[in-house]
């Protein structure tokens, strides 16, 4: 089946697969919130618990780098079970971790729990990708992944106002218990509305965990498909970690309107990205990624160099600026989903998962490597460097990408 056929030869989504559709996109919405949230609750946290800027970058860290390494360990097990099990398994996980932040009333009880919710909630992302590779076709799942992937935007403009909002009433904790009552409700509709998803159960081959992960691991295909995905992790990930301050410090842009420049790259995300991937389904992917990789690197160029300008105009490159980022996200994830066949996707995208997450640790260290700054209210400097650097990034990762489309396309002749 040739990847690039119309989505109009395809049937409509059935009423199930708009539930599935649903339900993986708001799992996603309450994992990112979590991811997220953590951030701009700085301050709460750094006074209420005598956290130094050090630990607390030790505890926004800890998350990545053990949802990597559950990634990792997952992978093994991760086609040996009922796809809809695993989810719930690591959903709980999840839940209770968050709990536990939320209950947290020392600094080293905030750090064990965000492990916690690290070693679970960083392998939910990778089955939820592995559920769309089962249940759609491959000309249905750009759209998909335009739906899913607007978790990140919605948590932008609902999640992490409303979990402010909530923290300047009842306290920092009651983020973490929005989060928590959420994914409840959540869990328990996947626990009486999802099918059981085990078809890639008859097919396994290996009966040995770890001999079936090495074989995901090394197989030449597959680790295409990894530098792919690290690659356009690392790109996306560098800019980041000081977006905020740069806003700031360099564009002279208020800690009050900052929220609004949030919002509206938000609202736009949400606009764009199921247009992106509709437009995926109809289109040849690599060519849609092409297209979102120079506007990106145009955008990114001068996005890096700008001197202090209206908050409007700020507003309008940052939605240009993600629009690009949109652009290439969505057709690359799309076209790495289909590379492992159905009896390694599991394993696939776990280890595609971890990769992910300390790809954008590395990533926001090499980051803080390259910007510097002399006072806390000073400009970021070298912060055109790093948009460069980006750059460069954004041309290795396209070669990556070219190498995975001509493997789908072989695939989907075959």
């Amino acid at each position: 089946m040739d990847q690039n056929i119309p989505s109009q030869i395809a049937p409509p989504f059935s009423g199930y697969q708009k539930l599935v559709i649903a339900l993986l996109a708001l799992l996603q919405f309450t994992i990112v919130l979590d991811f997220m949230v953590l951030a701009p609750l700085g301050d709460f946290l750094m006074k209420s618990l005598s956290i130094t800027p050090k630990g607390f970058g030790l505890v926004v860290s800890s998350y990545a780098f053990s949802a990597g390494a559950s990634g990792i360990l997952a992978a093994g097990f991760a086609d040996k079970f009922d796809r809809k099990k695993l989810l719930l398994f690591f959903y709980t996980g999840f839940i209770v971790g968050t709990l536990c932040c939320a209950m947290s009333t020392t600094y080293e009880m905030l750090l064990g729990a965000r492990i916690v919710t690290g070693l679970f909630g960083g392998v939910i992302g990778a089955i939820s990708m592995t559920i769309v590779t089962d249940l759609f076709a491959v000309h249905q799942r750009g759209r998909v992944m335009g739906f899913v992937q607007m978790a990140f935007a919605a948590s932008q403009i609902l999640g992490i106002p409303i979990g402010l909002y909530l923290a300047n009433i009842w306290g920092w904790h009651a983020a973490f218990y929005m989060i928590v009552i959420v994914a409840i409700g959540i869990a328990l509709t996947v626990v009486f509305k999802v099918k059981p998803i085990d078809k890639h159960l008859a097919i396994q081959s290996d009966k040995n965990a770890f001999l079936h992960l090495w074989h995901a691991v090394s197989n030449p295909s597959y680790q295409t498909g990894f530098l792919a995905t690290a690659f356009l992790s690392v790109g996306g990930f560098m800019l980041m970690p000081f977006g905020s301050a740069y806003l700031i410090n360099n564009i002279n842009i208020s800690q009050a309107e900052l929220p609004m420049v949030f919002m509206f790259t938000g609202m736009g995300s949400i606009i764009m990205m199921p247009l992106i991937g509709k437009l995926s389904d109809k289109m040849d992917k690599f060519m849609i990624f092409c297209g979102g990789s120079l506007l990106a690197i145009v955008m990114i160029l001068i996005y890096t160099n700008l001197t202090p300008i209206p908050l409007w105009q700020v507003v309008v490159l940052n939605m240009v600026l993600f629009m690009g980022i949109m652009s290439r996200m969505i057709p690359a994830t799309t076209l790495t989903m289909s590379i492992p066949d159905q009896k390694d996707r599991g394993a696939f995208m776990s280890v595609n998962a971890s990769l992910q997450q300390v790809a954008g640790g590395i990533a926001a260290l090499c980051a803080g490597l390259i910007v510097t700054q002399e006072t806390k209210s000073s400009p970021l400097q070298h912060y055109d460097t790093l948009g460069i650097v980006v750059s460069v990034l954004i041309l290795l990762c396209g070669f990556f990408v070219y190498r995975v489309n001509v493997m789908v396309k072989k695939k989907g002749q075959a």
